[in-house]
């Protein structure tokens, strides 16, 4: 198992400022780009780190140090450090909270339902450190303080990580299933929209023309006169 540098950019803060090393080596020691030693060399970053001395930790001999400033094509390698640093574990089960935090629990459990209700129980559970009975009682409003609560971000709050909220709610819009729906709205076919445009002058077709008939006054009158004359014996019967 190769051995792991013990904070690699203050390491690198203290070769930069305590030897004589290139970039490049003082990078692959820690870990880290060329580039960005450089800018630790200029200032430009980390401006308020303190440096660790990786001579005092074990993690580096003297007589290698002094190797590597007089070859600049040596290339440093981690000495197995005497101190032991224990991995740490994902807690299982509910996260603890401080009790100067355990009132604003109920504030951050309505946001949670409101703003991402797609999580479970047991991962609001696993956010803010709560039980199910409490969760149960804010969704129903049977909680006794349900008319003052507010629901406000738990990561404000402090009672959670954002990188713990978005696997949380990751890991949910993963087991959700996917709903189809038809479009309400649907594009045209290619074959219309990439048709060449008519060049030529458009003719809209004409309603039919209604035939007009000459009418002839004096023809009228005429009839109108002999109407009224087979009228006149039959009113003197």
């Amino acid at each position: 198992m190769t051995a792991k540098l013990l904070m690699p950019k203050a390491t690198a803060v203290w070769l930069v400022e305590n030897s004589s090393l290139t970039f490049e080596q003082i990078a692959e020691f820690c870990t880290l780009h060329p580039l960005e030693v450089k800018s630790i060399a200029d200032g430009e970053v980390a401006g308020g780190i303190k440096g660790q001395n990786p001579l005092m930790n074990g993690q580096l001999t003297r007589e290698m140090l002094d190797s590597a400033q007089k070859n600049p094509n040596l290339r440093l390698k981690v000495a197995e450090s005497k101190l032991r640093v224990p991995e740490a574990k994902r807690r299982k089960g509910p996260r603890y909270t401080p009790l100067s935090r355990r009132q604003d629990r109920p504030n951050a459990i309505l946001w949670l339902i409101k703003n991402h209700p797609e999580l479970k129980d047991a991962q609001i559970m696993r956010l803010v450190g709560t039980t199910k009975h409490t969760i149960d009682q804010i969704k129903t409003r049977t909680h006794w303080n349900s008319a003052t609560l507010q629901p406000v971000d738990p990561v404000a709050l402090s009672l959670c990580s954002q990188i713990d909220l978005d696997f949380e709610v990751n890991r949910s819009a993963k087991d959700r299933p996917v709903i189809d729906t038809e479009p309400t709205q649907t594009l045209l076919p290619t074959e219309i929209t990439t048709a060449p445009k008519p060049t030529g002058p458009v003719f809209a077709p004409s309603a039919p023309k209604v035939k007009e008939v000459d009418v002839d006054a004096a023809s009228v009158f005429a009839k109108l006169k002999a109407l009224k004359s087979s009228d006149a014996p039959a009113a003197d019967k």
